[in-house]
């Protein structure tokens, strides 16, 4: 589906308790391919540095349920600064929209230093448009890391995740910090389950995941997150 030029897929979020991780996990591994970037069984780490303006508006349009919404962010994986993306996730209803853009070590830093006039010329309309919300007050905010289990399959472009270990940069704002700290960020040890999918989620993977069979949420980890930040940064 399209809108307003924009690839949108469908995007399901599911609390899991422990005991129902591990049953549906296996049933999961057993059909679905794990994704090619895990290292491990247990998966990979994601880190994200999220941006928001001057009023807010990325934190109150999740929680005041905005139809329309975005959210600028950087993202490194398992620590690394071999692949560094600036992202831009878009929500409209029940649909997403994700555009991705890499960028350098050196251009992250950058950033970070306040000096991102490069964007402009760097002929990605993502970049550009990046670096025109930074220009509107746009900051660094809230770093969100966890450990992503996912499984994929190919016909709908089906990806099933398991987000685990979810926790907040309390002491930072740069992802690649020595000293970083992070805080989990869940009050129960709990798995954060992602149904994500194009136009149709085959039949046999719907009766393999049985979603309805869980507590479907509207989960922000930016605002989980965000909302521990505050706790430290008192912003």
């Amino acid at each position: 589906m399209e809108f307003q030029g924009k690839k949108l897929r469908h995007e399901y979020k599911y609390y899991l308790h422990a005991h129902d991780y591990m049953a549906l996990r296996h049933k999961v591994s057993q059909v679905l391919t794990m994704d090619r970037n895990s290292l491990a069984s247990d998966g990979y780490e994601i880190r994200s540095l999220y941006f928001d303006g001057p009023h807010r508006h990325s934190l109150h349009d999740k929680n005041d349920g905005i139809f329309k919404r975005e959210k600028y962010r950087i993202r490194i994986y398992n620590g690394s600064d071999a692949k560094i993306s600036v992202e831009r996730k878009s929500k409209f209803g029940e649909y997403v929209c994700k555009e991705s853009a890499a960028i350098s070590r050196l251009e992250y830093d950058s950033i970070l230093d306040g000096e991102y006039s490069f964007m402009k010329e760097k002929g990605h309309t993502l970049l550009q448009e990046f670096y025109a919300a930074l220009n509107r007050g746009f900051r660094p905010i809230t770093i969100v890391n966890y450990v992503r289990e996912a499984y994929v399959y190919e016909p709908g472009n089906v990806r099933i995740t398991f987000d685990k270990r979810l926790s907040a940069g309390i002491n930072t704002h740069d992802l690649f910090h020595p000293d970083l700290v992070l805080e989990e960020s869940l009050l129960l040890p709990q798995t954060i389950l992602e149904v994500k999918y194009d136009s149709f989620l085959p039949d046999h993977i719907r009766k393999l995941v049985q979603p309805d069979n869980h507590q479907r949420s509207s989960i922000s980890k930016y605002v989980i997150c965000r909302e521990v930040g505050i706790k430290h940064f008192k912003e």
